[in-house]
């Protein structure tokens, strides 16, 4: 005997889902990652949580003090007809305005483990800096 649930089960919102769908080819999205920034003495770090973004995927612009952060990840499984799948994949996107007190020639990025680190340096002209006093 079938399963009357094999081609019409509901999806999470009551609804029909019909015959079930590639859905890591169809069901593309965009997220925006979770990322943590913090200031040091020389600068901002930005930690971006991008998990199955490959470094080669990873493309980090500045344009018009626009910081643009863009990950693809493409399909996990190219040729299976999933039953159900609860991971969404799909690319990573975050633009952030990037002021004068940065200087954009020393922006640097490293990834590891799905985290992306930028480093954001100060510019040398807008850094604070020690005024030495000299005794007359």
């Amino acid at each position: 005997m079938s399963n009357p649930n094999t081609k019409n089960e509901l999806n999470q919102n009551g609804k029909e889902i019909g015959d079930f769908p590639r859905s890591e080819s169809i069901y593309q999205q965009t997220f925006v990652p979770l990322i943590d920034i913090w200031e040091g003495e020389e600068g901002l770090v930005l930690q971006a949580d991008m998990p199955g973004v490959n470094p080669e995927n990873l493309d980090v612009r500045f344009e018009d003090s626009q910081l643009t952060i863009h990950g693809r990840v493409g399909p996990r499984h190219q040729d299976i007809h999933a039953k159900n799948v609860e991971y969404n994949i799909g690319d990573f996107h975050r633009t952030f305005t990037i002021g004068e007190a940065i200087d954009p020639e020393k922006i640097s990025a490293e990834m590891s483990q799905g985290v992306l680190t930028l480093h954001l340096p100060k510019s040398e002209k807008l850094k604070p800096r020690r005024i030495a006093v000299n005794a007359r």
